[in-house]
Parts: structure tokens; C-alpha cells; sequence
């Protein structure tokens, strides 16, 4: 057996990766990323004054990001929102690998992938529960995704070994096919998305034996994924389940250390 992972090295991984998920979730969550209240304005310009307010209404009653609805919602309501739209997203994208079945359960890409989505939920909900800075997010998907209790100075990035350059630089490098895509169609694709997804999930590589700690699906879940093809399945279900614990491990800790 390897050396035991150091509190250190888990925040040296967690913090480029926590920087790589705010650019993704800021711009889903502050941008009208679905266009809808542009669009609405944009292609009922000529419409009847009156018919065109009742339209616009129910366009931005929608509750999805960007959106009337959205901003009035709690901070509880929002993160359930990012649970049950994007979790669906990262759990399929995270059962992925299961098509090969117990072959692809023997290698690190399943938790890989599966600690990135868990991680990225995490930060979305925290920044819906006001919690913005790198540090208290690194704290939380640690405790919740591995059990750790990290100091919060450390966490931080307050220790003699820490290079802000390298980890920015690093965090850049996680989000470039998200920032090409931003670039190129003044938004971020689907494809782009998943792509940062699977950046994500590589850059935890460095903390692997950890990543088995995280939230996983039951019993059954985990018998139907050994299976060839029907893995798929299990692995799927077993990702929203264990999504489903790392949001109320992650309602817990947050209301918790709300300051």
C-alpha cells in the first residue's frame, strides 16, 4: 500500500479544481444562460403591447437560471434546482463508463468522473448559500466527498508551499475548452461542458485512493453496474443516489458553518 494522502495534497488538488468549477456555474447562474429574457424581448419586439407582457411573464417564470423566477427563489430551492437539472447531466455523463461493466468499475475513471460531478454540485450549491470563497468550498466537498475535516487556513491556501500563479494557471487549463467555447459561440456547449467535465475529473487522478470515499448508489446499484451494457443503468441511478446524499451532507455542513 502507498503512503497515506495528506490533508495537503487533497487541498493541493481541491483548490485549482474549485476555481475550474466557478467560471462554469457563475455563468449558468448570473447570465441568462438560456437566453430566455433576451430572446423574449428580441422576438416579440412586434407583438401587441399587452400580449407581449403576459408572454415575457411566462418566459421568465421559468425557474431556471437568469431567469425572474430564479432570483426569487431560496438559496434551499436553488440548490435543489442544480440537484435535479445539471445532477441528471454529470450522472449521465458520469455513467458513461459503466457501458463496459465491471472492467470499467476496476479504473479510476468512474469515481473520477463521479468526485467532479459530486464536486461540482457542491460548489453550485454553495454559491447558492452565499458561500463564494475558494477555501470554505475546498473545506466542504472534502468533508463531504471524503470525510475530512481540513484546517481552514490551509484550505486557504495560507502555507509556505502554496503557488497562487501555478494554481491559476492550472485552474485556466481545466477550462479551456469551456473558454474556447465561450469564445467561439458566445456561450458554453453542451460539448464544452461535458469536455470540462471530464478536465475535471482527471485533475482529481492525484488524490485517487480518496475519490472511493465519495457518496455512492446501494447495493443494487452497484450489482446491476458490474453487468456489460445494462451497466450503464445501474451506474446512472447509483450517481443521482449518491448526488442525493451529497446534497443533504452538503445542507448539513453548510448550515452548519454558516457564518
Amino acid at each position: 500500500m502507498g503512503e497515506a494522502i495528506s490533508d495537503r495534497q487533497v487541498v493541493a488538488v481541491l483548490r485549482p479544481f474549485v476555481r475550474a468549477c466557478g467560471p462554469m456555474l457563475d455563468a449558468l447562474r448570473e447570465s441568462d444562460p438560456f437566453g430566455l429574457q433576451a430572446r423574449a424581448k428580441e422576438d416579440l419586439a412586434e407583438v401587441e403591447s399587452g400580449l407581449k407582457a403576459k408572454l415575457i411573464h411566462g418566459v421568465t417564470s421559468v425557474k431556471v437560471p437568469g431567469t425572474a423566477a430564479w432570483a426569487r427563489m431560496t438559496g434551499y430551492d436553488r440548490s435543489s434546482w442544480w440537484m435535479n437539472r445539471v445532477g441528471r447531466f454529470t450522472a449521465l455523463l458520469t455513467s458513461i463508463p459503466g457501458l463496459g461493466g465491471a472492467l470499467a468499475d476496476r479504473l479510476p475513471v468512474q469515481d473520477a468522473l463521479g468526485a467532479a460531478s459530486q464536486g461540482l454540485l457542491l460548489c453550485a450549491i454553495a454559491g447558492e448559500y452565499g458561500v463564494t470563497d475558494v477555501g470554505t468550498r475546498v473545506r466542504l466537498i472534502a468533508s463531504v466527498l471524503f470525510e475530512r475535516d481540513i484546517d481552514p487556513d490551509l484550505a486557504a491556501g495560507k502555507h509556505p508551499e502554496h503557488d497562487e500563479a501555478a494554481e491559476a494557471d492550472e485552474a485556466a487549463k481545466l477550462t479551456e475548452e469551456l473558454t474556447a467555447s465561450e469564445k467561439k459561440h458566445g456561450k458554453a456547449t453542451v460539448k464544452a461542458a461535458a469536455g470540462t467535465l471530464w478536465r475535471l475529473g482527471r485533475a482529481l487522478y492525484g488524490i485517487t485512493e480518496e475519490l472511493e470515499k465519495r457518496p455512492h448508489g446501494n447495493i443494487l446499484h452497484r450489482a446491476v453496474g458490474m453487468l456489460p451494457i445494462v451497466g450503464a443503468a445501474g451506474d446512472y441511478f447509483g450517481e443521482r443516489s449518491g448526488l442525493k446524499k451529497v446534497w443533504r451532507r452538503a445542507h448539513v455542513w453548510l448550515t452548519e458553518h454558516r457564518a
